[in-house]
């Protein structure tokens, strides 16, 4: 069974950095064709999707975000991270990781709020 747990700070400041760490167990993240995402849901709104890097290391991410992050992986300890730069009240949401292998997302972590202000 793949289990993902989100860490990370509850409160941010505006303007610093997020920095959220998703630790998997039950799998590797290097096992082919699985595809391991950030995916945020504000107070009231629907999923945003961050971004994602896939087994080989490849990472795609959503447009309006590309500018302020860059998902990177520890392959011998299985946890990948996201750095969120610039962070604004806005990005105050529940953070979750992902893991998606077609047709979609078949493990989420439970989530973790992150709060932005000062």
């Amino acid at each position: 069974q793949v289990q993902l747990q989100e860490s990370g700070p509850g409160l941010v400041k505006p303007s610093q950095t997020l920095s959220l760490t998703c630790t998997v167990s039950g799998g590797s993240i290097t096992t082919k064709y699985y595809y391991w995402n950030w995916i945020r849901q504000p107070p009231g709104k629907g999923l945003e999707w961050i971004g994602s890097i896939a087994s080989t290391g490849s990472t795609s991410y959503s447009p309006s975000l590309k500018s302020r992050t860059t998902i990177s992986r520890d392959t011998s300890k299985n946890p990948f991270t996201l750095p969120l730069s610039s962070v604004t009240p806005e990005g105050t949401a529940v953070y979750y990781c992902a893991r998606r292998h077609w047709p979609g997302m078949d493990y989420w972590g439970r989530g973790t709020l992150v709060t932005v202000s000062s």
